[in-house]
């Protein structure tokens, strides 16, 4: 089942960031981005941050480059560029963790709960984590 939760990340030791290509569109493309690597010492995991800091719009557009985002980190761990890359963490189980600073719309819930399903045989966690946001105010 599907876990969503809001809280921070409880990540220990951010390892680094790896961009496989280097930019040069206006609106970033992140398909082959790993946004951070980790090592939670307590769970001995290693830990794969997605961050998605847009709202949700149902759109397919969107959807489509999160499912490939996803493909891109099942890739990285699963073919050996990790191992390769962070020989410390070969052999470690790991998590991919989705941190939203918003809550996935409707069909975003679909799809992360069918990602979870397919991952889950490969070995690989999926948590989402919603970002605590601090209420404004405004002021008068």
């Amino acid at each position: 089942m599907l876990n969503i939760e809001r809280r921070r990340s409880n990540v220990q030791l951010r390892i680094g960031s790896m961009e496989n290509e280097p930019d040069t569109s206006e609106v970033k493309d992140r398909t082959g981005v790993i946004d951070v690597i980790a090592h939670d010492a307590r769970a001995n995991q290693v830990i794969l941050v997605m961050n998605e800091p847009n709202e949700w719009d149902s759109s397919d557009d969107q959807l489509l480059a999160l499912q490939e985002r996803f493909n891109a980190y099942v890739s990285f761990v699963l073919d050996g560029e990790m191992a390769e890359a962070h020989p410390e963490l070969a052999g470690k189980p790991a998590r991919i963790e989705l941190r939203c600073a918003h809550m996935p719309d409707t069909r975003a819930l679909e799809l992360l709960g069918l990602i979870h399903d397919q991952l889950a045989f490969q070995e690989i966690k999926l948590e989402v984590v919603v970002r605590n946001q601090e209420p404004t105010t405004k002021s008068e």
